[in-house]
């Protein structure tokens, strides 16, 4: 699913989009009502965050005591080593302490750090939240980040777009329990695939969804150039930028994980769909290339077929591994032994496309559909 907003973040490495409070606390409610303990005396790590921006820290600081932490860290990135350069000006939390640096705080990240009750009011919360300067920028890949990624239990944070795979495989290296937020096409990359395929990922309670005729919204900086009906500016004048397929990656359970969809019958489908693509055929379209048929939407899969059944990649927030297994993806070639056919030229200039895809056949013509997940039913 393409995004102009999306896109273009990533071409000017600008990814500033901080995440709104309500929809961190949304988010970890649903962690909590599956297991209230997932969080208890464990140490939590924001990356890529900046404490004087993000609502992160803010979230995990003023809960700290609710969720059980034993410890929150959070890392900023110096302003200086960011690809898009925006005018930064040090807020008082920070000016105002007698260790503030004119020239550090430009060109050094920063590290916060709750771990105790320092202003001795009994209780521990965002007032007792420490700082100092890291030793480097604060970029993630760093050893220092890393010593930091290793102590923590569980990571937590909106990760730069353009750097989506190499953060994760930043997480994967250490085996850590992680809650991000990433873009519905991660799905596909041959990197982030294999991960969901072997239950290492998957999506979040929210995920790729309208909420109240929203997609997830984030709020960006005064400075932020990006025009479109997507971004808008409310009453106080801060702006915001709506985006489509985005929602939260995580290797944390919850309830809706494991949520069975429920699917009508292939006869049903034909008869009651809500979809034209759907209701009224005979049959599902069999692919030209694969030994699986094409259901073009979730909730089309017929309940009753046990073959292989292409499904769209926003399959993906509705997959329960207790209903369905997943087998492949038509992206990654003929990996997973499924595939029955390779184009040449002599059969299609087109067999290149088709190669890559799954391909029907349209009045006629070969036709290559966008990415399908080649999953099955689990046996009962």
């Amino acid at each position: 699913m393409a995004n102009t907003n999306l896109a273009n973040a990533k071409t000017a490495k600008n990814d500033e989009f901080y995440t709104q409070y309500a929809d961190i606390q949304k988010e970890i409610n649903a962690y909590l009502d599956y297991n209230p303990n997932v969080f208890r005396g464990k140490t939590v790590l924001l990356p890529c965050d900046d404490p004087e921006w993000s609502n992160f820290t803010k979230f995990f600081a003023q809960n700290f005591e609710l969720l059980g932490l034993k410890k929150l860290i959070s890392t900023s990135y110096a302003p200086e080593s960011k690809k898009y350069k925006a005018p930064y000006w040090p807020t008082l939390f920070e000016t105002s302490q007698p260790y503030y640096d004119d020239e550090k705080t430009k060109t050094h990240g920063k590290i916060f750090v709750l771990d105790s009750d320092v202003t001795g009011d009994n209780r521990i919360d965002i007032n007792d939240l420490q700082w100092q300067y890291l030793e480097g920028d604060g970029d993630f890949r760093s050893n220092e980040i890393k010593a930091l990624r290793d102590e923590a239990d569980i990571i937590v944070t909106n990760p730069p777009f353009s750097l989506f795979r190499e953060f994760v495989a930043w997480i994967m290296e250490a085996e850590k329990k992680f809650l991000i937020i990433g873009n519905i096409n991660a799905v596909s990359y041959k990197e982030i695939f294999p991960l969901i395929m072997e239950n290492k990922i998957w999506t979040g309670n929210r995920f790729n969804e309208r909420v109240n005729g929203k997609n997830m919204t984030f709020f960006v900086p005064d400075y932020y150039e990006m025009t479109g009906t997507e971004l808008y500016i409310d009453d106080s004048g801060k702006k915001y930028i709506s985006v489509a397929g985005t929602g939260w990656f995580t290797n944390l359970e919850h309830g809706r994980r494991h949520a069975p969809l429920k699917l009508m019958t292939m006869a049903e489908n034909f008869k009651h769909s809500k979809h034209k693509e759907v209701r009224g055929r005979k049959e599902y379209i069999h692919y030209e290339n694969y030994d699986a048929i094409e259901v073009p939407f979730a909730d089309s899969i017929p309940r009753d077929y046990e073959g292989i059944m292409g499904v769209p990649i926003s399959f993906i927030s509705k997959y329960c591994p207790e209903q369905f297994e997943i087998l492949g993806i038509t992206d990654r070639g003929n990996l997973y032994g499924i595939k029955t056919k390779e184009y040449t030229p002599q059969d299609t200039p087109l067999y290149g496309d088709l190669n890559r895809r799954a391909a029907i056949m349209v009045d006629g013509q070969l036709k290559s559909t966008y990415a399908r997940i080649l999953i099955r039913k689990k046996q009962s």
